[in-house]
């Protein structure tokens, strides 16, 4: 056989090895042209962990570890909160392969006829009631006793010990317990908060399961984890390998062989009512991650969820991307496959590290039941932190903090329940409801169909990311007409277009009209169109070099047009503007501002 012998400079072997600090210089040399620093390559988590703009084979750890398990894709798991024969039979037509139910003991029965309970493993919502009536259908089916799975997804505690004893005897595979650590991720903690929460609570499970006579590989057995899947990709792979770890240990210590089994739910916390398409998009990533990250099975809530009942479409949608990612884009076809990356194993690292510290903590103070004032406190620190973040757009929302569309037509869904939306830190004193039926405000809360679902949240509040922003929508659409900021903009439309599109995103974000003067030559321009639009608000926009020249005069000539505040969009300028607009501004104050002085009540 012939061989290709290539020239030199194309054998790989043979090109210099480059360095860390080659890299370094010639990055610093780029960064001084802007004038920024290193330190601005560098993202900080909320839980401390700094993410390096280069992993080398420098951050590779000693031993990489791969504790994902082998398995052939997983399992396709749906929620249904309402029970609906035909929408269930659509989803396990559709490729769902376990159901997770959230509804009346007395509709189960009706619910699962005609279900293939060895095909279809059901899991509950934590109510004993409908875990007895589970079992009583299970002992009726024509089932072998290792063919019941699924889980019943009860708290060890009261009644529900003698259920979880009768069934871990009955039925081997079936387990009983889901340590469920969606409250904590859906009231604004970080993933290692999420992580060592979780933990502590399945220790305090494994402890009342032995306490009620299980051994430790019986209890261990009991135990399913549910963790959320966000859009952060590589955050959520690494969080569900960093739980695998955790778990591993703690199984290792109490002398147990029982691997973690996770559930991941794609994130209740990141969806939006607004522009809800794009959640689309979220979940897609989201599911892609909890596939990567080795979930044993994966929920991904419809596209519509924050708004109300789910309807056909959206079903379909979410079951599908699971379908294609498994299908079509065969991910569950490589076990662990993030193994080896220098930097998701180094995150993972990191991130198990900060939630075993975390554990630890929480076990200090008494296990966590003793410690929930300890969890409520340092995750609402975290939402806090996250909330102020959320208002400056340092973490963005498409669709609703940046690109909103005003002319977007809502969606309209069933309501499904009404309880109170929790008020974060951003969104105090700013709270509205909404009416789903009519799109506008009510005097109560909106609907929060949302999960998580009926098990324990521990007395912690339900945020959602986009809820500050999207009240603010709702005010801005309940007005008989809608409230508007003037973009007073200088120069021709190349001079301006910048700043005025980065203005009309910001207002347009609290649900503000955003006309404007388009190509001027002179204040008189603005002022023509300022006076036309009946605004009482304007932004003016320009280049730093129509600033310096018409930033003044126009400024003068709006007020005399009886312009109540005048901002300026970025740049310096010795007008005397009210305000500035420009990256990184406090974007969620200023609008709330903007409400107060058109005196909208709220």
């Amino acid at each position: 056989m012939m061989e290709l012998a290539l020239p030199a400079e194309f054998r790989p072997n043979e090109f210099p090895a480059a360095t860390r600090e080659q890299w370094r210089e010639m990055v610093d040399a780029v960064l001084s042209k802007t004038g920024a620093s290193f330190e601005s390559l560098i993202t900080k988590t909320y839980d401390g962990i700094e993410l390096q703009p280069l992993y080398t084979l420098d951050d590779a750890l000693p031993v990489p570890y791969a504790l994902a398990p082998v398995k052939q894709g997983w399992d396709v798991r749906q929620r249904h909160s309402v029970p609906d024969p035909v929408a269930l039979m659509n989803d396990l037509e559709g490729g769902v392969t376990s159901l997770w139910l959230a509804v009346p003991a007395s509709s189960l029965e009706r619910l699962l006829d005609g279900v293939y309970l060895d095909l279809a493993p059901i899991v509950l919502d934590g109510d004993v009631e409908a875990a007895r009536t589970m079992l009583r259908i299970y002992d009726q089916a024509p089932l072998l006793a290792d063919e019941v799975r699924g889980n019943l997804a009860l708290t060890p505690s009261g009644d529900a010990l003698d259920v979880i004893r009768r069934a871990s005897e009955q039925f081997p595979n079936l387990r009983t317990v889901v340590v469920d650590a969606l409250p904590f991720h859906d009231a604004g903690g970080s993933d290692s908060e999420e992580l060592g929460a979780s933990i502590a609570l399945a220790v305090s499970h494994l402890r009342a399961l032995t306490d009620a006579g299980l051994g430790i590989a019986q209890a261990f057995a009991q135990l399913e984890f549910r963790y959320a899947a966000t859009a952060d990709q590589f955050m959520t792979i690494a969080k569900l390998r960093a739980a695998r770890r955790l778990w591993a240990r703690v199984a290792e210590v109490s002398g147990a062989d029982v691997p973690q089994v996770q559930h991941a739910v794609t994130s209740s916390a990141m969806m939006t009512r607004r522009d809800p398409w794009v959640n689309m998009l979220r979940t897609t990533v989201a599911t892609l991650a909890a596939g990567l990250g080795g979930a044993d099975s994966v929920t991904v809530q419809p596209f519509d969820a924050a708004i109300g009942l789910p309807d056909e479409f959206a079903r379909r949608i979410a079951r599908n991307t699971q379908n294609l990612l498994l299908e079509e884009s065969h991910l569950g076809e490589v076990i662990d496959p993030a193994a080896g990356s220098w930097y998701v194993e180094k995150l993972t690292d990191e991130l198990a590290a900060a939630a075993w510290s975390w554990f630890q903590e929480i076990e200090r103070a008494g296990g966590f039941f003793a410690a929930r004032e300890l969890v409520a406190s340092r995750i609402a620190a975290t939402w806090a932190a996250r909330s102020a973040r959320l208002a400056d757009r340092s973490d963005p929302i498409t669709g609703v903090s940046e690109f909103p569309n005003l002319a977007e037509k809502p969606v309209v869904r069933e309501p499904l329940v009404r309880e109170p939306a929790a008020a974060g830190p951003v969104a105090a004193g700013h709270a509205s409801g909404i009416d789903s039926d009519s799109q506008a405000p009510r005097g109560d809360a909106p609907p929060i169909p949302i999960l998580p679902s009926g098990s324990d949240s521990f007395g912690l509040p339900r945020v959602r990311y986009a809820q500050a922003f999207e009240e603010l929508r709702d005010l801005a659409d309940a007005q008989p007409e809608r409230p508007q900021v003037f973009l007073a903009t200088l120069g021709p439309v190349a001079a301006h277009t910048a700043r005025a599109t980065f203005a009309a995103n910001l207002f347009n974000a609290g649900g503000f009209a955003t006309p404007n003067a388009g190509p001027t030559k002179s204040a008189e321009d603005v002022v023509e169109k300022f006076k036309a639009s009946g605004a009482r608000i304007a932004v003016i926009c320009g280049s730093d070099t129509s600033y310096a020249d018409q930033a003044v005069p126009t400024e003068e000539a709006l007020r005399k047009a009886g312009a109540e505040r005048v901002l300026l969009a970025g740049g310096k300028t010795d007008a005397n503007v009210d305000g500035f607009v420009y990256l990184g501004c406090p974007a969620l104050e200023i609008l709330n501002d903007t409400f107060d002085l058109l005196g909208v009540e709220r």
